[in-house]
């Protein structure tokens, strides 16, 4: 078996939504899979025996920028490795790096070499090139690692946004030529994917496209969605991109999405998504379930003595009541984040795992159907 593969299972006839398998070195990876983050080496309040165990996630990400200022790729490599880093022995996802540069806005300068930026900790300047990136994520011992891009904000112009895809593509092709140079020294194990680019502008996500899939990577994703556009147009630009990916290769939409599209995302061929959203939400009192969302903090759950989530098996729902949830929310008590963290994560994992069950038996585009139907409101 290669270091990294893509076996395709099963396609929805209607939709295109589909079934497949990564063979990644630290285990399989059943898709659509959503990838719960952990930006700096940890998916913050979860211990890894939960994640494995009680979430039963497969894959998670980590963030190259972060771990590249705190600290340190070299440290890590020195360590073991990230893996062994953080005591997480299935696959993990590492961005570029990228998006964070690019959020610093003010503090990073773009060029043809790459982007100078300073660190959002101590204001050190660094600069981070297609080439440096992927010999951190290298260091890092990611199975899946991701090439510098260049993502910009909502809304950007034609023009600026042509300009910076073809940076994009440009950048790609250099990472590509170095992650080869690298692999012939005997560097393995290890996956690069492209991300197509191209703001909101179907035509140059498109020719993004066009130009990625020369590189025969051995996955492709989509990035510079969930920056401040209608969730309407994500999905858009989603549809007219995924058409143009090679059908034998993983297709990942970075940064998305809510629990009731996840569905969307899948039915336009996606394969792989990622969200800081279910976690994130968690720590702030935003319990998603399936008759909506429960804002634990509200004082209606004070003397409530039932679960959060009426027929959910995570421990959470299994062992305590809204009342306990809401009065560890209010004293402030960290227990709280990691209950609600397990429940959010096994919440949308749970959701891929039924997505992919009905693309296998056929009942997808009744799932889909039943979804579009479901009102999204706070119960």
């Amino acid at each position: 078996m290669p270091d990294f593969s893509f076996e395709l299972q099963a396609v929805c006839p209607v939709t295109g939504a589909r079934a497949g398998l990564l063979h990644t070195a630290h285990g399989v990876v059943e898709t659509p899979v959503f990838m719960p983050v952990g930006t700096q080496a940890t998916v913050k309040g979860v211990l890894p025996r939960d994640l494995a165990g009680e979430i039963d996630a497969r894959i998670i990400l980590a963030n190259t920028y972060h771990l590249f200022l705190r600290p340190g790729h070299e440290l890590i490599r020195r360590l073991g490795g990230l893996h062994r880093f953080m005591g997480w022995d299935r696959a993990i996802l590492t961005d570029s790096g990228g998006f964070q540069v690019f959020s610093l806005d003010g503090l990073r300068k773009v060029t043809e070499e790459g982007v100078l930026f300073r660190s959002h900790l101590n204001g050190d300047a660094h600069l981070f090139t297609p080439e440096s990136t992927v010999d951190v994520q290298l260091a890092l011992g990611s199975d899946i690692l991701m090439v510098l891009d260049e993502c910009l904000a909502y809304p950007a112009s034609h023009e600026a946004a042509k300009s910076s895809m073809e940076r994009t593509v440009r950048w790609a092709r250099s990472g590509f030529a170095h992650f080869r140079r690298r692999r012939e020294e005997g560097v393995g194990g290890h996956a690069l994917f492209p991300i197509v680019q191209g703001s909101m502008h179907a035509d140059l996500r498109q020719a993004c496209a066009r130009e990625l899939i020369e590189l025969d990577a051995p996955g492709y994703a989509m990035g510079g969605l969930s920056v401040g556009e209608p969730r309407a147009l994500s999905l858009e630009m989603t549809e007219a991109t995924t058409p143009l990916l090679p059908a034998g290769r993983p297709r990942y939409v970075m940064g998305v999405g809510l629990p009731e599209e996840l569905a969307e995302y899948i039915a336009r061929g996606v394969d792989m998504m990622d969200c800081v959203m279910p976690s994130r939400n968690a720590r702030n009192g935003c319990l998603f379930t399936r008759r909506g969302r429960v804002n634990i903090k509200q004082a209606r759950y004070r003397d409530d003595g039932g679960p959060a989530d009426p027929g959910c098996g995570c421990t959470t729902c299994r062992n305590f009541s809204r009342a306990y949830l809401r009065h560890l929310f209010q004293a402030g008590e960290m227990l709280f984040a990691t209950l609600a963290t397990i429940h959010n994560l096994r919440y949308y994992l749970d959701i891929t795992r039924e997505i992919r069950q009905a693309i296998q038996l056929g009942t997808f585009p009744e799932v889909l159907k039943a979804v579009r139907a479901l009102p999204a409101v706070e119960e």
